[in-house]
């Protein structure tokens, strides 16, 4: 509801008109399009912002897997400015809702402006159409500070936090430093393989937003020839996901929030890395390697030390080692922290056990009699869930 300037009375002070608070839902297939400029002003305003919150790489990640008709963009708005948003996709033809990256994203969350971020939770959470008994929103991989944290706990329905991915971290210190935490042994022969990698003669490159693209396709190369003998990511080898690389990453080179390292030895490229910026912590979220590097040098240890000198260089006080308990990422001795999921059901109260179980043999028979008598739907479905 609008709120109108107070009329001064005769003989009192006037009283501060209160300020304006509006959301919108929007479902529009270009939305993030025109949002773009006014949603990365507001990620520079939120702090729990990650690289994975930018308008590029959620713009590009819908371009490639997004289905027309999906898209849900909440927004909120304080006096007409963006202080709340995020983006979400329809789950499944019954009403329920997830967010933008599927398996390809480390970290989901919402934007909040960080001067309001309460009051925009708060008006994020009333907006959130979640209103009948079989509506649902799943977050996957939401980090214990996530803006959408806030969010959650304004959220007036049905509600429930699971663990998710374990993540890992370390303090971004220089190398001498970081040693420190690890065992004596294992520091000492972490030493010698880092003055290998010194004496090797190996050039690190950096890499501009136009060449990018380029540097990228040799990544996914060689990543693929690392990984050929023990099983690549089905997704690692399709058009789309390289499409999705090279555009979200030559944004996010572009300003700032990635940086692409190229590996040359005598002429030839053996290695690249994506490290992922943003300004609490870095990521090193994709490399590749060529094989017979694995047999001249430790090739964690090349990439992890310019992924670490990258981040010190961006005065990034922590250095994510993303999800998964990788062996070389061990050696580091690193913090632990899982994502957590979490799962926002309609308001209301909740619904006794009998209805709770007509409700979901309903939901069966109609997902029944749509697969069964809708093939191209049934296919339809299947694309979805694995995507």
């Amino acid at each position: 509801m609008n709120t109108e300037a107070a009329t001064p009375t005769a003989g009192l002070p006037s009283q501060a008109r209160a300020p304006r608070w509006t959301t919108e839902l929007r479902r529009e297939d270009d939305a993030l399009d025109t949002l773009a400029e006014e949603w990365d002003d507001l990620v520079a305003r939120c702090g729990t912002a990650t690289f994975f919150q930018s308008a590029v790489w959620q713009r590009s990640w819908w371009r490639q897997y997004g289905s027309p008709g999906d898209l849900l963009v909440v927004l909120v708005r304080r006096e007409g400015r963006l202080v709340g948003a995020g983006a979400f996709r329809r789950r499944g033809p019954l009403g329920g809702l997830t967010g933008l990256g599927a398996g390809l994203i480390d970290f989901t969350d919402v934007l909040l402006d960080d001067d309001c971020a309460d009051r925009a939770a708060a008006e994020f959470a009333a907006a959130l159409p979640l209103t009948r008994p079989w509506h649902s929103l799943e977050l996957r991989e939401v980090r214990p500070e996530a803006a959408v944290q806030r969010v959650f706990e304004q959220w007036r329905g049905r509600r429930s936090r699971f663990p998710d991915s374990l993540c890992q971290y370390l303090p971004a210190t220089p190398m001498d430093v970081l040693l420190k935490r690890v065992p004596g042994k294992t520091a000492q022969r972490s030493r010698v393989k880092l003055r290998k990698i010194a004496e090797s003669g190996i050039e690190v490159r950096g890499t501009a937003p136009e060449d990018v693209p380029e540097a990228l396709d040799g990544l996914l190369r060689l990543h693929c020839l690392q990984w050929q003998d023990r099983g690549v990511t089905p997704e690692h080898r399709t058009e789309r996901f390289a499409r999705h690389l090279a555009e979200s990453t030559t944004g996010m080179v572009a300003t700032g929030r990635a940086a692409v390292h190229q590996f040359w030895l005598d002429g030839e490229l053996l290695a690249v890395n994506l490290v992922l910026l943003c300004p609490s912590f870095s990521g090193l979220y994709l490399y590749g390697a060529h094989p017979k590097l694995r047999e001249r040098m430790d090739i964690a240890g090349l990439l992890f030390g310019a992924a670490l000198d990258e981040t010190l260089g961006a005065g990034i006080p922590v250095m994510s080692l993303l999800r998964g308990q990788e062996p070389y990422k061990q050696r580091w001795r690193p913090d632990q922290l899982p994502n957590q999921r979490l799962l926002f059901g309609p308001r209301g109260p909740a619904p006794a056990a009998a209805a709770r179980g007509g409700a979901v043999r309903a939901r069966g028979a109609a997902v029944r009699l749509l697969t069964e008598r809708a093939p191209r739907l049934k296919e339809a479905l299947a694309a979805r869930r694995r995507s």
